[in-house]
């Protein structure tokens, strides 16, 4: 199989991270409930992890929250910072995890910067409606449909200077872009485990500058004979056993990720984008999407065929590529594809140069044809040509 989905789940992991979740199950017990080896031996590799994520994101240990996945971190994020009814601005490209939290609040939302590869449009919109003070701003890092890769430096200097609380969606970025709690001023950064950290899936990190509303409660190995949550982090937003098993996974992830440095998985990527790239240009029955600040995402619609059965033909060959709105219907009204959705090519460290050959040659075969395309191949910076 040619795995070209790991903007979904990074499938391909180092083989250290299956083998500290199975040794995790053996010699680890729960956190924080009790003095012997397997419970001190759960702490241990929590705190770990814990530290390596401090390290990673410009955090301190007690400011990095474990979830189950990005959508949960997101949800404490927007749970504490936006009130029912509250104004939010937010990029054209959110991920369902952003906008469907929000319209749960019956939020009253701002889109700001819809251009395709635009980080310009992106960052005079979010200019203009920031000057609203809005009680929350929230961005993601890279789109998970065409990999455009925010200006979020910039949008979050524009977040400090109009005081407006900023909730940072990592979920494509974390492993392949530097992204810092305390760089970035940012309230909350969540980011799954189970993507470009190469950890298991159900695990989860938020960064959180201080405090949290909390969305689950129950114990927590601290504080017990009280009633209420703790007032400390991480405590108070990890109620309940932790995936221990998980997070040693993850640490191996991580590890994995500050070895090779996220600044060489992304030149990977993008050397595998542009190879791609090149190649699906000679079939002129695609368009692409592709532009200027894009990771290792590569988005096609295909003449003539709905994205959906494209990839489900991909896929009797071995080739495994996600299509349709890919949770993310927002985006794809901003690049005028709702429509018709797309076909999603996501690479990651494990991916080669071999396989963005056959699976050119293979979209050759299934979907190239000798007639002229009715539309152009690729759009550059606008969105629509």
């Amino acid at each position: 199989m040619i795995y070209f989905d790991s903007a979904a789940t990074t499938l391909q992991k180092p083989p250290r991270v299956a083998r500290a979740v199975q040794e995790a199950m053996h010699r680890c017990a729960s956190v924080g409930r009790g003095g012997y080896a397997a419970a001190e031996a759960a702490a241990q590799t929590v705190f770990d992890c814990r530290s390596l994520a401090a390290q990673l994101f410009g955090a301190t240990e007690e400011q990095v929250v474990f979830t189950m996945n990005a959508t949960h971190g997101l949800n404490i994020a927007i749970e504490t910072l936006v009130p029912e009814g509250g104004r939010v601005v937010i990029s054209g490209f959110e991920h369902n995890a952003v906008t469907r939290p929000l319209y749960a609040k019956k939020a009253q939302v701002t889109v700001a910067g819809t251009r395709l590869f635009s980080q310009e449009d992106a960052l005079a919109a979010f200019d203009d409606a920031l000057r609203q003070k809005p009680h929350a701003a929230v961005c993601t890092q890279v789109s998970n449909v065409f990999g455009y890769i925010l200006p979020l430096t910039q949008i979050a200097a524009l977040c400090r200077q109009y005081a407006v609380p900023l909730i940072i969606d990592a979920s494509q970025g974390a492993g392949i872009l530097p992204i810092s709690l305390t760089q970035t001023g940012a309230r909350f950064i969540a980011m799954p485990g189970h993507k470009g950290l190469y950890g298991p899936q159900g695990t989860g990190i938020l960064l959180c500058a201080d405090g949290g509303q909390p969305l689950l409660f129950g114990g927590t190995g601290s504080n017990s004979a009280e009633q209420a949550m703790p007032d400390f982090l991480p405590d108070r937003l990890e109620a309940g056993t932790h995936n221990v098993c998980g997070i040693a996974g993850l640490a191996e992830g991580l590890r994995f990720v500050r070895a090779k440095t996220p600044q060489a998985i992304l030149r990977h990527e993008q050397r595998l984008l542009r190879q791609l790239t090149a190649q699906l240009r000679e079939i002129p029955q695609l368009r692409l999407y592709t532009g200027e600040n894009q990771s290792g995402v590569l988005s096609f619609t295909v003449e003539n065929a709905d994205c959906e059965e494209a990839a489900a033909r991909l896929s009797k060959f071995g080739i495994a590529v996600r299509a349709g709105l890919h949770c993310a219907p927002l985006a794809h009204e901003s690049a005028g594809t709702k429509e018709s959705g797309t076909v999603r090519a996501s690479f990651s460290a494990f991916n080669t140069t071999q396989e963005t050959r056959e699976f050119a040659h293979l979209c050759k075969k299934l979907f190239g044809a000798t007639e002229k395309a009715k539309f152009p191949t690729c759009y550059w910076n606008e969105n629509r040509i």
